[in-house]
């Protein structure tokens, strides 16, 4: 006979599984079984079975099911097995061998496994105690308090297995294994910091540093969104601990072969090593072990192993760049992946080129890609650096700046501490103020041929401490501003991006759905374009829908978006959307200026001029046109021609939704007043 808790309450004997009956009786076997051979009072099962006040004949119906466990038990052999239920005054005792419930022995398995000492032995113990689990524990109990904490408890064991078990395989080299199991546990418990940093390691260890560093700031952003905190210890120092690892790659020694026998007790000497595949550079080995910290970390101050003491200058054997290091810098590749089925902008992509391979004007190239929420710029930015990186030997640095999302902007000494420590600079030595780490970002690149790719902006203040002076680096920001001050003071060319034409639009869909759908109805692809006001972001979020929807037409999805209180609901996918794009643009406008924008949205076609905006505002003209500005500048509205503006269907869509909560406009106006940040 055996119990399960790790899943559905079950009791199975040789001739098959018990009958509990209703959930209360599951649930009075399950509080017995957590708590075994030891005597649980009648009141805590009251307590524990009832979330509200439990009823008057609340001991009768606990002891009818006490009795009909008993029978049941009896029925299945529990004498055979040496298990007994008795009733100890107002309390009652399950008596039975504690290796007959699924968690008991799922505890023994993980304290037997040892996943650094003894890795070798404890991949199979782990394993086998995972493979104990056949769903959400304490499934088909009640779902008051009291079991909801011990699922919760037990799931916490189940989830310290899995860190366990990542370990271990990364102990025996097998990174790929290790990201394997930390990665479904990863996207159901996205918080759990010390479970992101074992994958942020293992997926680094795989060669894939992009996937890794993604993880960390997709994390920040949820912390930041759900809890309002920063990322913790463990979750930092794998951050930096791959950047650093990143920095110092270049300065390590090959070691022999990943040896997956070592055994325990065996020093740093006999520890195996593996192989990461660096960007488009060479093989840098790392040194593998029982922490995963100890794989990517040198002393502080001292070289990497076999490598040359000071970081690296702009050319092979050049001195240090004065950060006195100690650490041999191999060229940082931070992009992100390259974006998916990405198409057209060929115009956008030329420019970018053209402005940032001038070397005529004797300063170091820098380019503004701005557009309206959803137009592709990060895409753009991304993809033509994947394009040219090559030019760009010296490394490719990048960072969201989070001007337009959930929570603060990034602190330009945060972007500053991780560009300084990605280019080899040891933590300690990293300066406390934003102006002295700029300057020492500002000396280490300077002979350099690095790209800087800063994401997201949302002011030209927030960029310039960022930007290299190297007349050989180049830099790319996007930002849903125009950044006027950084084409003003420090000549930045600007590159609009566009909505998509019809072409291009249906191009699209038809890379994400297969072209074959889309030819099927020409006409509706063309309509849902439109629909989506020819945004990228919109346009991926239909194929989304249309994706999970094979038997759909197009012309369907279009008709369900003619229904404008439906569109941007369906123009959504998960974690992102056009709704969600364009509220963290609104959450950044001053409160006069979502109420102008909330005006505007009730023009009958979305043109109109000053006079008529200020009419609908209720503005003077001269507040009226510094308003219009201003959301011209943030790409809210369109200026067509002189005292010509529009507004997309969908900003018009989002600002009347957003003016219809409550019939009060915008919660007292801008996010930043009424702590809003959505």
């Amino acid at each position: 006979m055996e119990f399960s808790l790790l899943g559905p309450i079950a009791v199975t004997t040789g001739s098959g599984e018990l009958s509990l009956g209703p959930a209360k009786r599951r649930s009075v076997l399950a509080l017995l079984l957590l708590q075994p051979n030891t005597t649980v009072p009648l009141e805590q099962l009251i307590d524990s079975l009832w979330e509200e006040e439990p009823p008057e004949h609340a001991r009768t119906v606990v002891q009818g099911h006490v009795s009909r466990l008993r029978a049941t038990l009896a029925e299945g052999g529990a004498e055979a097995y040496g298990i007994e239920l008795t009733t100890h005054g107002s309390a009652y005792l399950l008596r039975l061998p504690e290796e007959l419930i699924d968690a008991h022995r799922f505890g023994e398995l993980v304290a037997l496994a040892r996943p650094e000492a003894a890795p070798a032995d404890a991949v199979p113990l782990l394993r086998e105690a995972l493979g104990l689990w056949r769903g959400p524990a304490l499934t088909g109990t009640v779902t008051s308090p009291p079991f909801a904490a011990a699922a919760h408890a037990l799931e916490e064991r189940r989830l310290t297995a899995v860190e366990a078990l990542g370990r271990a395989h990364g102990a025996l080299g097998e990174h790929e294994q290790a990201a394997a199991i930390l990665y479904s546990a990863a996207v159901n418990h996205p918080l759990r910091e010390g479970l992101i940093a074992g994958l942020m390691r293992a997926l680094f260890r795989t060669g894939r540093q992009s996937d890794a560093l993604e993880w960390f700031h997709r994390t920040r952003r949820l912390l930041n969104e759900e809890l309002g905190v920063d990322p913790g210890e463990r979750l930092r120092e794998a951050y930096e601990e791959i950047l650093r690892a990143e920095a110092a790659g270049a300065g390590r020694q090959p070691s022999r072969p990943a040896d997956a026998t070592r055994g325990a007790g065996e020093g740093p000497a006999g520890a195996p090593s593996f192989h990461v595949k660096h960007g488009q550079g060479g093989r840098v080995p790392l040194q593998g072990g029982a922490d995963a910290g100890d794989a990517v970390e040198a002393p502080a101050g001292e070289p990497a192993a076999g490598g040359a003491s000071g970081a690296r200058g702009g050319t092979e054997g050049g001195s240090a760049a004065g950060d006195g290091s100690g650490r041999t810098g191999a060229a940082p590749r931070l992009l992100p992946r390259p974006p998916a089925r990405f198409l057209a902008r060929e115009e956008q992509l030329g420019a970018l080129t053209e402005a940032l391979t001038d070397r005529t004007t004797g300063e170091s190239p820098l380019a503004v890609v701005a557009g309206p929420a959803g137009v592709g710029k990060t895409a753009c930015a991304v993809q033509w650096a994947h394009l040219h990186a090559d030019a760009f030997p010296d490394g490719q640095l990048f960072a969201d700046l989070r001007g337009f999302g959930e929570g603060d902007e990034a602190a330009p000494a945060e972007i500053l501490r991780d560009f300084l420590l990605a280019l080899g600079t040891p933590p300690e030595r990293v300066p406390g103020s934003a102006q002295a780490a700029s300057a020492l970002f500002r000396s280490l690149v300077a002979d350099r041929r690095l790209l800087v790719v800063l994401d997201n902006a949302r002011s030209s203040a927030q960029v310039r401490p960022l930007l290299p002076g190297g007349l050989h680096c180049a830099t790319v920001v996007t930002s849903r501003s125009r950044l006027d001050g950084l084409v003003a003071t420090d000549c930045a060319r600007p590159v609009g991006l566009q909505a998509l034409g019809h072409e291009e639009g249906a191009a699209l869909l038809g890379a994400m759905l297969g072209p074959e759908r889309v030819a099927e109805d020409p006409a509706a692809a063309r309509e849902l374009v439109d629909l989506c006001d020819g945004l990228p972001l919109a346009l991926r979020a239909a194929a989304a829908q249309l994706t999970a929807r094979p038997r759909w037409r197009l012309a369907r999805l279009a008709a369900a978006l003619r229904d404008e209180r439906r569109r941007l609901a369906l123009l959504s996918a998960e974690d992102t959307g056009m709704a969600a794009a364009l509220r963290m643009s609104v959450a950044r406008l001053s409160a006069d200026d979502a109420r102008l924008l909330s005006a505007l949205a009730t023009s009958a076609d979305g043109h109109l001029n000053a006079s008529v905006a200020a009419a609908l505002a209720g503005y003077d003209p001269e507040r009226t046109q510094d308003g219009l500005d201003r959301l011209a500048e943030m790409h809210l509205v369109d200026e067509e021609a002189t005292d010509v503006y529009t507004i997309s269907t969908l900003t018009q869509l989002f600002a009347r939704d957003e003016r219809g909560e409550g019939g009060k406009g915008r919660r007292s106006g801008a996010g930043e007043e009424s702590g809003e940040r959505g």
